[in-house]
């Protein structure tokens, strides 16, 4: 079982995480300007904001960017591979704690973060730190279960082997509870489809960035990249499998 603190979970697999963790589909941001009248004039706080994948969406949609990260090890690749854009800046916080100024934010994002926060004293810090009539806009890459071969071994082989992936499994919100968490403010989601295409060194990767895989030594590792390998080659097409994900996105005010 990994006991780490979730601010620690992923300290030892930022490598994998910059190279294979998926991004976020650009409709996004395109909803967000759409539905929402976001310009892209807003102050961001992208808070949870690991390697700063969400970061790079919203620098190259043409918005400055805080990212609010407290784990160190994330943060400095983020500040690392987002230092060539002008608009960019890292602080060590939490979703909690940002250490940012009251009304200070016009747009708070969250991406893929938000099953490990607190979800009361977080609602009270974004409200503390968002502008009047400023935004929160939340998302993640949920990733299919069904529907292909591949996709429902993949699930299969996590459930076998990894070590804590049910119990992270079942963190994430489902739709009624990301309404109930914004409640009277909020506005609108959407979802998106959304996919990698990975070669076996891709999906290797990816499935080593994940908090409840085990690592090197632990004695379900190797069988697990063995089963991997095996469900690898029958599914593969061309080289290739299909990763699909749905990106769900939930957007409101914090009255």
């Amino acid at each position: 079982m990994n006991e780490r603190h979730p601010t620690e979970r992923f300290s030892d697999r930022v490598d994998n995480y910059v190279r294979y963790r998926p991004d976020y589909p650009p409709a996004l941001l395109d909803w967000l300007q759409r539905e929402l009248a976001v310009d892209t004039g807003w102050r961001v706080a992208d808070i949870g904001a690991g390697t700063g994948i969400s970061s790079r969406l919203l620098l190259e949609g043409g918005y400055q960017v805080i990212a609010v990260e407290p784990n160190a090890p994330m943060r400095a690749a983020a500040e690392r591979d987002l230092a060539a854009y002008a608009g960019f800046r890292a602080v060590d916080g939490r979703a909690d704690a940002t250490g940012l100024a009251a009304a200070s934010i016009d747009l708070i994002t969250v991406a893929q973060a938000f099953h490990w926060f607190d979800e009361q004293t977080t609602r009270g810090e974004f409200a503390r730190i968002l502008r009047p009539d400023g935004l929160a806009a939340i998302w993640w890459n949920s990733r299919r279960l069904v529907g292909t071969p591949f996709l429902e071994g993949y699930e299969a082989l996590l459930r076998a082997w990894g070590t804590d992936y049910e119990s992270v499994a079942e963190r994430y919100p489902d739709d009624s509870q990301m309404r109930a968490w914004f409640a009277d403010g909020y506005r609108a989601g959407a979802r998106f489809a959304h996919c990698q295409q990975l070669d076996f060194e891709g999906l290797r990767g990816r499935l080593m960035s994940s908090s409840y895989v085990p690592p090197a030594g632990h004695p379900n590792h190797q069988p697990m990249l063995q089963a991997l390998r095996e469900l690898f080659d029958a599914c593969a097409v061309q080289g290739r499998i299909s990763f699909d994900y749905d990106t769900r996105i939930f957007a409101g005010h914090l009255v």
